[in-house]
């Protein structure tokens, strides 16, 4: 039932185009019916998801990591310090082994299970939210499937850091609430 809903919207916003009016060439900045449309979807999806297995209190309460309360500033430095330990576990550097461990593999799963839980546990605007509940969807993705192309704990941690670049990036925002130019 959803579906048709989400389609029949697609469609009567497709249908809203004025066929007389200059198309999307004339102002290629300009984000065309579609992509916004698609862009509001995934949207949609990834905070459903992910609220789904990272559920919100079910009473109105203000999140207490306000930005300049101590525990905003608690999860920040956890996170950015599981970013990094998390780079010198997946990357060998610490407790060093010839073998991959399971300290190897926290490395590489430490994006997931501790940075994204720690960004999106602090109050933020609606776009940094987004682009943390699409990274808790797309990192295990991601995870699960590079090994095939390439066993290495490095590389897939390096990929979940580009992840992390490029969907802050798309969305425009910085970790910590910064807008970007």
């Amino acid at each position: 039932m959803r579906l048709r809903r989400r389609s029949a919207f697609v469609r009567a916003a497709d249908s809203k185009v004025d066929e007389g009016a200059p198309g999307p060439a004339a102002d290629s900045s300009a984000p065309t019916p579609s992509s916004t449309s698609v862009e509001k979807g995934v949207t949609k999806f990834a905070r459903g998801a992910a609220t789904t297995f990272a559920p919100r209190a079910s009473g109105a309460s203000r999140n207490p990591a306000y930005k300049g309360s101590w525990l905003y500033t608690v999860f920040e430095v956890q996170a950015w310090l599981s970013l990094a330990v998390g780079g010198l576990l997946s990357f060998n550097l610490l407790f060093p082994t010839d073998q991959p461990s399971i300290a190897r593999m926290l490395g590489m799963w430490s994006i997931w299970m501790f940075t994204v839980p720690s960004l999106r546990a602090r109050e933020c605007d609606a776009a940094e939210k987004d682009a943390l509940n699409l990274l808790f969807l797309a990192i295990p993705l991601l995870n699960v499937a590079l090994p095939f192309l390439w066993r290495s704990f490095a590389f897939v941690y390096s990929a979940d850091v580009v992840a992390l670049a490029a969907v802050f990036a798309w969305k425009g925002v910085l970790p910590g609430g910064a807008k970007a130019e």
